[in-house]
């Protein structure tokens, strides 16, 4: 509403006051003829000064109540739903631990062109790093992850994008944009959510189409010619058909050079571009379908790896370390193109409600990078910066994939004492991975190609009930069995560095394995209530076929993997207890959980080592244990405060398990075997013990508008790279962000101000450990101004 309109409503407003204070008055003067006349007159202005204050306070919502001012400024009284169960469900009564992150909380993290690993950090246990830079997320959860590299590395957190699953770790990078909800489910989720999952599942959910017709734009410029546009529009197309289209485009300039080939501004940059199209069919009360296509693109510089920065004998860069300068000789170049749909349809049949969801994705992908991050080598001076032991550039890519899911449950309805839900899940996905490397000091030259082609197929049965014992306890049940086959194929027709060709390598998994869960709750109040959760939940067996560079010495192959090797099925079983509460009048939400798990035959992977390949092997036994603290405090309408809180601490016990320790000049601290460093009692790799995060958020109407002010910060300890420990490779990280706009009074246009990490921070991510003490570095400060409107 304008400020003209505000300003003639009191105007309205005043006036009716005036004639109704007047025509009182007036008629204790007047004689019984008059006083008739003018009570009619009275009744009249009241009537005006009754539809004068309705439009005033109508006034009044339509800038307090605008989306980007909660509604629920004075408490939670508002129902956060999730759907962490596969039922909408308030997240209060959900026997597990969960993190919710709303559409504001996400567009306001997100400032500046960021992608998805902008959510390391955000929750209690979750952190989130990558060596392909925009692609190729790597999720941990309570310190549970996979440090593989290769573009077929399977991962203990599982990413759901609108009830589908994401399985190939290059698809959990696709691009978040009008997303609705972020839940992150922490512990196994083997039961629903099926394999894959014994860390968790990070859940998005995008903003569906309906007959309301709405639209918005987000544009925002930045450091470094930073942009970052967003929008969406939809609403009815007829009585039953509603659609709604988004889009996103993000795009960087080069801000590094590089000092070797003397080209400025030659590095990292970036353009992503993705859309997403829905529409959603509703006939009649009982059925409803909804068609969701969707496509992304990335272009620009893959995951810069810089030589030699990190201290010998401290984990601190080195003295004059520059962010933005390299000297690489290696070329580097990423490029991702992704597409897919999703079909939902859900038909009540009264008692129940059957619901199908069909999905399906495919993928092209390439990224090539100078891995020695640096140029020359000790054999080929000059060389730099430090010692380059030798010269490291390759590629690798997905020329294919393609993934198509199944999903059917029959799930009842109704309020009664007793819920259930059962379905069938079915996976199928055909992949070709392809590597190469190059001759640097040959004029970059392709000189090795190797290929490995691996088709799953994976089916599920799973059912979980609900049991209302009383009006205090409830108890959860779930049991899930699962079949995976894989089969897979590896060849080298092009060797690199004269090493010997061999024929196909083959190999298949088979695995049937059962997950299952029960929990029960006490309700002390409608405000408290405390749980207790077991679970299990197993990843499949997993096939690592990276033999490009496999060989010893004297070009021999590993007599016992043939250079690809088969890490059997992994199985956790955790425990946790919890309380979830609204207290201070339903002001502070805190919920805490403590967990114990224990992984058997944890699948890591063990990079380097004689025949300098990627080997994956099975530990005897890790444990975890730690906790977790979610606080959400709106102390008065205009503040509120969310503080996330957890300690991780994991331990590998294997006594017999040894690994390469680094061959670029690291310091290593564990105890050196003759099979190389032994692992045993060390913590899991990207597993800080501590992980916190804060974000105070402040609202203030002003001038008729509304000012808006958010300051973020997410904080980890330190955390060890590899599975071995030594002094270099580790690193904590301290990021602040913050926000502040102006609501204009009619609610269609906002100005911001924004930063992402305000301090300039320069932080070690991770590594690469067999040429130099190479390191891979966050973001730098972007700061810039964003403009909002919505009609």
């Amino acid at each position: 509403m304008s400020e003209t309109s505000i300003w003639r409503v009191i105007g309205v407003a005043f006036l009716a006051f005036v004639v109704t204070a007047s025509g009182a008055a007036g008629a204790f003067a007047q004689d019984d003829d008059m006083q008739d006349e003018m009570q009619d007159d009275v009744d009249d202005a009241e009537e005006m000064a009754e539809e004068a204050m309705d439009e005033a306070e109508e006034a009044a919502d339509d800038v307090l109540e605008h989306p980007i001012y909660p509604e629920d400024m004075e408490g939670f009284g508002d129902i956060v739903y999730v759907t962490a169960r596969k039922r909408q469900e308030d997240v209060q009564d959900v026997a597990l631990a969960i993190t919710t992150l709303d559409e504001e909380a996400i567009q306001n993290l997100a400032l500046g062109g960021q992608d998805i690993r902008f959510l390391s950090g955000r929750v209690p246990s979750l952190v989130m790093e990558s060596s392909f830079g925009r692609s190729f997320p790597r999720f941990y959860v309570r310190g549970l992850g996979n440090t593989d590299f290769d573009l077929n590395a399977s991962q203990p957190v599982s990413m759901v994008y609108d009830e589908v699953v994401m399985e190939n770790p290059v698809l959990k990078g696709m691009p978040l944009f009008d997303v609705e909800r972020v839940e992150v489910l922490r512990g196994p989720q083997g039961t629903l959510f099926g394999r894959n999952t014994p860390a968790g599942i990070v859940k998005f959910d995008t903003v569906k189409p309906s007959q309301d017709f709405d639209a918005d734009l987000r544009a925002s410029f930045g450091r470094f010619d930073t942009l970052d546009f967003s929008g969406a529009v939809g609403g009815a197309l007829t009585d039953t058909v509603s659609a709604r289209f988004s889009g996103l485009y993000q795009s960087r300039a080069d801000w590094v050079d590089n000092r070797f080939t003397g080209e400025e501004d030659a590095l990292e940059g970036y353009t992503t571009g993705a859309a997403r199209l829905q529409f959603l069919f509703e006939p009649n009360d009982r059925f409803t379908a909804l068609l969701n296509l969707h496509a992304w693109d990335v272009d620009g510089t893959a995951r810069l790896f810089r030589a030699n920065i990190i201290t010998p004998g401290d984990d601190d860069t080195v003295a004059g370390f520059s962010p933005d300068v390299v000297f690489q000789d290696g070329l580097n170049d990423q490029s991702i193109e992704g597409q897919g749909l999703t079909f939902k349809w859900d038909y009540d049949l009264g008692a129940t409600t059957l619901t199908s969801i069909t999905g399906y994705e495919s993928l092209e992908m390439f990224s090539r990078g100078d891995i020695d991050g640096g140029f020359g080598a000790v054999f080929a001076p000059p060389s730099g910066p430090g010692v380059i032991a030798f010269p490291s550039e390759s590629a690798d890519g997905i020329p294919d994939l393609d993934q198509l899911t199944q999903e059917i449950r029959l799930t009842s309805n109704g309020d009664g004492p007793f819920g259930w839900l059962v379905g069938f899940f079915w996976f199928d996905e055909s992949v070709r991975i392809e590597s190469f490397s190059y001759d640097t000091l040959g004029g970059n030259v392709q000189d090795g190609f190797a290929f490995q082609e691996q088709d799953t197929e994976s089916w599920a049965l799973f059912g979980s009930v609900d049991w209302a014992l009383s009006d205090q306890w409830d108890l959860k049940a779930g049991l899930r069995y699962t079949s995976d086959e894989k089969d897979f194929v590896a060849e080298r027709p092009d060797p690199t560095f004269q090493l010997p060709t061999f024929e196909p390598i083959r190999r298949n998994t088979d695995a049937d394995f059962v997950s299952w869960d029960l929990a029960a709750t006490y309700h002390f109040s409608n405000e408290v209530n405390v749980f207790g959760r077991v679970a299990t939940s197993s990843r499949a067996p997993s096939i690592q076929g990276r033999i490009l560079f496999c060989a010893d010495f004297e070009g021999g192959l590993n007599p016992a993997t043939n250079c690809v090797s088969i890490a059997d099925e992994e199985e956790v079983l955790s425990t946790e207890v919890g309380i979830k509460s609204l207290l201070l009048d339903r002001t502070l939400r805190l919920n805490f959980t403590l967990f114990r798990y224990e992984v058997d035959g944890q699948q890591i992977v063990a990079v380097g080592g004689q025949f300098n390949t990627a080997t994956l092997l099975n530990t005897d036994t890790t444990e975890g244990q730690g906790f977790e603290l979610d606080l959400a405090w709106a102390p008065s309408p205009e503040w509120e405060i969310t503080l996330g809180l957890s300690n991780n601490d994991t331990e590998i016990q294997d006594s017999r398990l040894a690994v390469a320790p680094c061959g670029g000049g690291c310091t290593v601290l564990d105890p050196i075997g003759p099979n190389g460093a032994l692992v045993d009692g060390n913590s899991l790799p990207h597993a800080p013990e501590w992980i916190a995060n804060a974000v105070v958020d402040y609202r203030k109407p002003m001038a008729n508008g509304l000012l808006t002010a958010s300051v973020d910060a997410a904080y980890y300890s330190e955390k060890s790279f590899f599975l071995y420990e030594s002094e270099e490779f580790n690193g904590d990280s301290f990021e602040l962000g913050a926000r502040i706009g102006y609501l204009f009074a009619d609610g269609a246009y906002e100005l911001a101000l924004f930063g992402r990490n305000l301090t300039d921070e320069v932080i070690v991510r991770n590594g690469i450990d067999f040429n130099n003490l190479t390191g891979m570095i966050n973001d730098p400060r972007i700061w810039g101004v964003e403009f909002v409107t919505r009609w």
